[in-house]
């Protein structure tokens, strides 16, 4: 019998906790429920739960820098939940490092699916890409091994960035469009979120580009997506 994911619902309201807990325990998940961002902090540290879903607005840290201080230190998925739905909002979520960022109000099977699409991009894919190690100058890629190195040191990606760099190697050269990543990374239910890529994309140049700055390696086409150029 498979093991059943365990999830953290950080949330501070707690009849909004409680529907999500119960909710989530009906369909199988193991459920740790935190009240504030310390809590929250302290049990993903004590626990190691597989996702974390983060309100924002909590008392004794705040989910985002409950996110940012994960995020230092581990690649497990992150759902944030917000009231507030103002682009620079979400924006400020995946640039610390979340995988996706869902709205109040919501519902619970918009939020299972968010929560399955990340642990789909945590794992691994059912047809595995082809074997051997990619080189691109001073990086080189290994997708079956899921390892990176830049100019021999190993670079950590989380899950969402993976699977973004998976979509670029796979297909050196071709135009990638926004909908088309968003689709192949996030699911078939996003399209027009170019915000997510703009902040994956960025991410993956601090941590891969020679420049980032001046990008060569995933290269803009403005206004359409991107293109992975390594030559």
């Amino acid at each position: 019998m498979m093991q059943a994911k365990r999830l953290l619902v950080a949330e501070d309201e707690v009849a909004l906790r409680d529907f999500i807990a119960r909710n989530l325990r009906a369909r199988g998940f193991e459920v740790l429920e935190a009240e504030t961002g310390l809590e929250a902090l302290a049990l993903w540290e004590r626990e190691q739960p597989h996702l974390l879903v983060l309100d924002v607005m909590m008392p004794r840290m705040d989910g985002l820098e409950v996110c940012r201080r994960v995020r230092e230190r581990s690649t497990v998925p992150i759902v944030v939940l917000t009231a507030l739905d103002s682009e620079r909002d979400k924006v400020a979520a995946l640039d610390l490092g979340a995988d996706d960022y869902l709205t109040k109000p919501f519902g619970v099977e918009e939020l299972l699916a968010r929560m399955r699409a990340v642990l789909r991009r945590a794992q691994w894919n059912a047809a595995p890409p082809a074997a051997g190690v990619r080189r691109y100058g001073d990086l080189e890629v290994d997708l079956e091994g899921r390892s990176i190195r830049l100019r021999g040191e190993e670079v950590r990606l989380t899950p969402t960035e993976f699977a973004l760099l998976e979509q670029f190697v796979m297909n050196p050269g071709k135009l990638l469009t926004h909908r088309m990543l968003l689709q192949r990374v996030w699911g078939v239910e996003y399209g027009g979120e170019t915000e997510y890529l703009r902040v994956y994309v960025g991410r993956l140049r601090r941590k891969l580009e020679r420049d980032p700055t001046a990008p060569h390696l995933f290269v803009t086409e403005p206004s359409t997506g991107y293109r992975f150029s390594p030559s």
